[in-house]
């Protein structure tokens, strides 16, 4: 029972220092992204967010003096791909921000594996738990794997679905996706745990 608890943790750990990173970076403009688009439409929708984003990057600077990279560069990519969604009039730019977002993250956790002293996995968890360094390398590749993926399934679903099922995807099903990732990442964590620490 100690064992599990150690494990859910250490998890809880791991995914929350991903998450925060990445959530807190997307969470508030999607939640009123989808507000907006199911009151009004796609391009209600898309102004709203850029706004929102925004307001949530201008408040991260006000409160903390600090903007973290991805936050600058989801603003950026918001900003572009939202703004050539109203100009043109073409929802597919909106769309296709999702897939930029995932893919920049699987390249950072991708090309960490070969740049720096450590994949990022085990630089954001080394002080919370130790494994042997083939085993931070498989978890680090999982996580790229699974932002890479997440980024290929959305143009599948921006090219196959209609808008009102792509922003159910966006909002409710890639969240899902990664709680049952990170339900697998437990077993896989509670496998390679050493003795000391089970």
């Amino acid at each position: 029972m100690l064992s599990l608890f150690m494990m859910l943790s250490t998890l809880y750990k791991l995914s929350h220092t991903i998450l925060m990173i990445k959530q807190l970076v997307e969470f508030f403009p999607i939640l009123l992204f989808f507000i907006a688009f199911k009151l009004y439409d796609i391009y209600v929708a898309t102004a709203v967010v850029i706004v929102a984003t925004i307001l949530q990057v201008a408040y991260a600077w006000f409160k903390f003096r600090k903007v973290e990279t991805m936050q600058w560069i989801t603003l950026a990519l918001v900003v572009i791909m939202g703004g050539l969604t109203l100009i043109l009039h073409d929802e597919q730019f909106v769309k296709w921000k999702l897939s930029i977002i995932e893919w920049l993250f699987g390249g950072a956790f991708l090309g960490s594996q070969f740049i720096g002293r450590a994949p990022f996995i085990e630089r954001m968890m080394s002080s919370q738990l130790t494994l042997p360094a083939v085993i931070w390398k498989r978890l680090n590749l999982c996580w790229a794997g699974f932002f890479i993926g997440v980024g290929c399934l959305n143009v599948y679903v921006m090219f196959n679905y209609n808008t009102n099922d792509w922003v159910t995807f966006k909002t409710f099903i890639v969240p899902g996706m990664m709680a049952v990732f990170i339900v697998v990442q437990m077993i896989f964590l509670y496998k390679h745990l050493p003795d000391s620490e089970v």
